[in-house]
């Protein structure tokens, strides 16, 4: 089946949200951070992001029966203390559509900007067609000024079928020598897959793409790992305990976001280790674009225990442990590494 029109309006919503959260980091101001009631970091540009990318995908696709599947709600931006955030978030979204010129004829309201984020309540499954959202993958790293992802997915029959993932502070060249920066002019990918077709990367203002591979590398002692930039997200002793086993010499590339997948699909590095910290579940957003970019890019990605990452079952990734990713290569060694370390933890504990 072709995705053509589907990629086609992936990558223009994601491109577009991606200008969105260049121009708010740019001018980031305290008042750009809110919190959510899970005390989390949620700025402007997540909420634009998310109306940017609902809005330009039904604009482009209008026959479809629209549902997406995304992290943000207007819950906490419909309370009267927020009106100043909501009408800032409104006017974000107008200039960016203004600037793009294709919906210039759309000037959203304040209420147009609730409903297209709340199109994000959806709560997937294995029937019909869901759009998967994280309008902005990386929060933390976003107000750092490292990486963040728009991470954009198109689940099919509760399979991924399409992956877009746009990393503005990514690098177009290799960040396997441990930096996550660049020099200026140098930054910014779109990494697009979809089902069966391989994985191509593009500069953000430019449309000239390469098809991307993962790493052959075969020999542990050669292979770098990604993990997560920060101790909350992951549990980096295991994930060193892991490596140890491997023979892994490098020291882990730290970084935020779903970008550690586009950085892998384009062998960057080797593999990527992700351990949360015991009761946490993980949502789909935070896996899909990711998954069919190194996916398609000939790449292995499976829960801890080697299973496949399964999508179908609504908005959370019920996995083994944790979640792991490399070639074809190095999975087995990889597989019994994580075994092995997993079972000492147990039992030290």
């Amino acid at each position: 089946m072709s995705y053509d029109k589907e990629l086609a309006a992936a990558k223009k919503a994601a491109s577009l949200a991606a200008r969105l959260c260049q121009k708010v980091q740019r001018a980031i101001l305290q008042s750009d951070v809110q919190s959510k009631s899970d005390k989390s970091p949620v700025t402007v540009a997540d909420y634009g992001s998310q109306a940017l990318v609902s809005y330009a995908l039904q604009r482009e696709l209008p026959s479809e029966l629209f549902s997406m599947v995304a992290e943000e709600d207007s819950e906490d931006l419909c309370k009267d203390s927020a009106q100043e955030t909501l009408e800032r978030i409104t006017k974000l979204v107008n200039d960016i559509l203004a600037s793009d010129g294709s919906y210039s004829d759309s000037t959203l309201s304040t209420d147009d900007v609730v409903k297209a984020i709340d199109c994000g309540k959806s709560e997937g499954g294995s029937q019909g067609r869901h759009w998967v959202l994280d309008p902005i993958d990386g929060t933390k790293g976003f107000l750092r000024g490292d990486q963040y992802a728009i991470a954009l997915a198109l689940l099919d029959e509760g399979k991924v079928v399409l992956g877009v993932l746009a990393c503005p502070n990514l690098p177009l060249t290799c960040i396997a020598g441990g930096s996550q920066h660049s020099l200026p002019g140098e930054v910014g990918c779109l990494f697009f897959s979809v089902v069966g077709g391989g994985t191509y990367m593009h500069s953000l203002d430019s449309s000239s793409a390469v098809k991307v591979q993962v790493s052959s590398i075969d020999n542990p002692e050669e292979a770098s790992f990604f993990e997560s930039y920060e101790a909350a997200h992951s549990m980096h002793d295991l994930s060193s305990s892991i490596a140890k086993k491997l023979g892994v010499k490098a020291p882990p590339v730290r970084i935020d976001s779903q970008a550690k997948y586009g950085a892998l699909s384009r062998g960057d590095g080797v593999i990527y280790l992700r351990f949360p910290h015991k009761g946490y579940r993980e949502k789909i957003w935070d896996h899909a674009a990711g998954y069919i970019v190194v996916a398609e890019a000939g790449g292995v990605v499976t829960d801890a225990a080697g299973n496949p990452l399964d999508f179908s079952k609504g908005r959370y990734l019920d996995l083994d442990t944790g979640i792991i990713v490399t070639n074809p290569k190095l999975m087995p060694s990889l597989l019994q590494a994580v075994r092995e370390s997993i079972e000492e933890k147990v039992s030290s504990l």
